[in-house]
């Protein structure tokens, strides 16, 4: 009988340690052994099969995304399950977290819940795991929701876009954050102030200023970045709850959060793959696929950004991917005020952000961090993001310095928009393994994970 089911051997793997040629071994779909790959130790490994990596391949753990807007149920013509887990898959990603809303109904209780394990079950080629809502008047239901295994709770400061998932007011946030400290759960705040935001608003276009990104971007100035952070800051130093900063646009907020988590406050952020690859000075009027808020600000605060993660004080880096039909982003009229907010790129994670990270230096040990192992313990997604013995057997073979064009045609997502679309990466994915299968984007063996265990075994 084979000692294992699966080998890999490689000169480059990323494990907790670092860098180093290895050799890991696969056992009922989860890491049993990581040794040298050389040397005295490495005798042989019997193995149903070996997995044996070209020179130009590294292999790196299955990433976590984080912040997935899948919009499944109700609004699967923008996305859905099927479409998005195998655009995860292609880019190297095992793990998604869904967004609770922009799916109808929303997963701000236990019926909602409910239709989304639904509409997940038997239809994902990764690994799901589902952010729960707090919106006015469902305080009842997030006991109810924790206990049934969400990873934490979105709430807006602002209108999130669609009616079906109200803002919290300043005293519903306290509130709420009383509720999940009772819970030591976790709030992740989409944090842009309403009121500098509506006071920024432009008035009615004309001559074709609708097309203006300057005109777009003075809409949703940082300060009202500044502003809604310091008071989510201020009531987690009040309720003692744990918060998360979501996709942080501005860098002049970095100062606040680093301080505030030197006095304590429990807080986490991550930043988004187009505010570290794009600059505003660079996006044509007209460009509505770039269009997302907070919006993509300009080339110098792209590069404290990458200072912040430099530093720490950005934990990681998840997509946003917040996909829509292309009429919906009014690309006919180049019209940002009509065009719906949001990035598609669920796909291109790791190529953007390696491209851009090797750039200044930084090595493939942080970008795993980034995208793979802060996210997974940030969310407590528990065995995944890392190669290591005991976790699950997910694994991108990633070509580092490969190069390829991006066709957003070409991408798994549904619709073909995307700000990448023409853009040449450097990093390219060619295979995805999830828990010590490859993942061919043919039969969903996605399992449905609920924090800290998984809730649906593999069909």
């Amino acid at each position: 009988m084979a000692a294992f089911d699966l080998v890999f051997r490689a000169r480059r793997v990323i494990t907790p340690e670092g860098e180093t040629p290895c050799r890991v071994g696969v056992r009922h779909g989860r890491v049993a052994a990581v040794e040298p790959l050389t040397g005295v130790e490495a005798t042989a490994w019997p193995a149903d099969r070996v997995v044996e990596l070209a020179d130009d391949e590294v292999l790196l753990p299955g990433l976590v995304d984080a912040h997935v807007h899948v919009n499944d149920p109700g609004r699967a013509e923008w996305e859905g399950f099927p479409s998005a887990t195998r655009a995860a898959a292609a880019g190297g990603v095992t793990t998604v977290i869904d967004m609770p809303l922009n799916s109808v109904p929303p997963t701000v209780d236990r019926a909602g819940l409910a239709a989304k394990r639904a509409a997940a079950t038997g239809r994902v080629h990764v690994d799901v795991g589902l952010w729960g809502g707090l919106v006015p008047g469902n305080r009842g239901e997030l006991p109810a929701l924790h206990a049934a295994g969400v990873f934490g709770f979105k709430c807006f400061l602002l209108h999130s876009g669609v009616a079906e998932f109200p803002p919290v007011s300043p005293a519903d946030l306290v509130a709420g954050l009383r509720v999940l400290a009772d819970l030591d759960a976790l709030a992740i705040v989409h944090a842009e102030d309403a009121h500098l935001v509506a006071r920024a608003a432009p008035g009615p276009a004309t001559g074709g200023q609708a097309a203006s990104y300057a005109r777009f971007l003075a809409s949703r100035p940082a300060l009202a970045e500044h502003t809604a952070i310091a008071a989510v800051l201020a009531a987690a130093a009040r309720t003692g709850a744990r918060v998360h900063i979501l996709h942080l646009s501005s860098a002049d907020a970095l100062p606040m959060l680093a301080a505030a988590r030197r006095d304590g406050v429990r807080v986490s952020v991550e930043t988004c793959p187009h505010y570290l690859s794009f600059a505003a000075e660079e996006i044509p009027d007209g460009a509505t696929q770039f269009k997302c808020c907070p919006p993509i600000r300009e080339a110098a605060n792209r590069e404290r950004l990458w200072r912040g993660l430099a530093d720490g004080v950005i934990d990681y880096v998840a997509s946003d991917h917040s996909p829509c039909p292309a009429e919906l982003k009014r690309l006919d009229v180049g019209d940002f005020d009509l065009a719906w907010g949001g990035v598609a790129s669920l796909q291109l994670g790791l190529p953007s952000v390696w491209t851009q990270a090797r750039r200044r230096g930084f090595a493939l040990t942080d970008v795993v961090r980034w995208l793979a192992d802060r996210p997974a313990a940030i969310a407590g997604v528990t065995g995944k993001g890392r190669i290591a013995v005991g976790h699950d057997a997910d694994f991108c073979v990633f070509a580092p310095d490969a190069a390829f064009v991006v066709d957003a045609a070409r991408l798994h997502h549904r619709h073909p928009v995307t700000p990448y679309h023409g853009r040449t990466l450097t990093g390219v994915v060619r295979q995805t393994w999830l828990r010590g299968r490859e993942v061919t984007g043919d039969v969903p063996r996605g399992r449905l994970l609920s924090r800290g265990h998984q809730v649906e075994e593999e069909r």
